[in-house]
């Protein structure tokens, strides 16, 4: 991206560095998404988009240190909106058999894991939203309100639902996992 010139024709450097952001913060931002939204593509999508915005408004963030946040939201955001658009398009086909993990999915996770993702993907989409800011992207109470445009006391009240449900889903499945062994 070139240097901008201000009214006055004096060279301007661009607010946040674009470049820095995406080799720093991709990855972390690409795991926030996956958690959000289900599928890695569509995780990709989503953090390329939050970066092209970003690219096409580059003084829309003036301060640095609020770029990082400025990318959650945003992501946060169009994982909502991929979300939406995928509900709005199975309401319109009939659903399909999904194909089973392939062998890379599966060696990526351990069986553990894949019952929590399950279980994270059960729970309402704004419990799941605070419960992958709060514990995958360690976001404070008050960075998660932030990002979800929500109340401290929302953030809070939120979580400890989800984290109960969270709790039953986990136990359903121990559950019905053991029944099945016996």
């Amino acid at each position: 991206m070139g240097v901008r010139t201000a009214g006055s024709g004096v060279a301007m450097e661009p607010a946040v560095d674009i470049t820095e952001l995406y080799a720093a913060h991709r990855l972390s931002l690409v795991r926030l998404a996956v958690l959000l939204v289900d599928d890695l593509a569509s995780a990709e999508d989503v953090v390329q988009d939050a970066f092209a915005a970003l690219a096409r408004r580059p003084d829309a963030v003036r301060d640095p240190s609020k770029a990082l946040a400025y990318l959650r939201v945003s992501v946060v955001n169009t994982a909502r909106s991929a979300l939406r658009r995928r509900r709005t398009a199975r309401a319109y086909s009939p659903p399909h058999d999904l194909s089973p993990p392939s062998p890379e999915d599966s060696a990526v996770l351990a069986e553990e894991h894949r019952e929590v993702i399950a279980a994270l993907h059960r729970l309402a989409p704004r419990q799941r939203e605070v419960l992958v800011l709060r514990y995958w992207s360690n976001l404070t109470e008050t960075e998660i309100a932030g990002t979800l445009g929500i109340s401290q006391g929302t953030v809070k009240s939120t979580a400890s639902r989800a984290l109960v449900a969270l709790e039953k889903a986990m136990q359903a499945t121990a559950t019905s996992s053991g029944k099945e062994e016996r």
